[in-house]
């Protein structure tokens, strides 16, 4: 199953790369290591989204920027809120990156 590292730029992601880095610095871990760990993080935050996540959420704001490359849309939105059966949440910016799924099953 082919992934993309678009979890890696989220804040687990980030502490996982830190971690691993100081690790490899330090000796503890070899770089080849951290890269298989990198690659399984990849794996297992999708498998998890797909079969884990069921609520969805709606998405009102203004449209900022977007951008369409690589089959990845990036979209940056200002005053947005978020919506679910629950609760409602704004936020003043956020970045929204998005893939094809149909992508990761080639």
């Amino acid at each position: 199953m082919a992934t993309f590292e678009l979890y890696r730029r989220s804040t687990i992601g980030m502490c996982l790369t830190e971690t691993l880095d100081e690790m490899v610095q330090n000796g503890t871990l070899s770089p080849e290591l951290a890269i298989q760990v990198l690659v399984q993080f990849d794996k297992s935050m999708t498998e998890a989204l797909e079969s884990q996540v069921k609520s969805k959420v709606t998405i009102k704001g203004h449209l900022h920027t977007y951008r369409f490359c690589d089959n990845v849309w990036t979209f940056i939105l200002q005053d947005a809120t978020f919506k679910n059966e629950d609760s409602s949440e704004s936020v003043g910016r956020i970045k929204i990156v998005a893939c094809d799924s149909k992508l990761l099953s080639q």
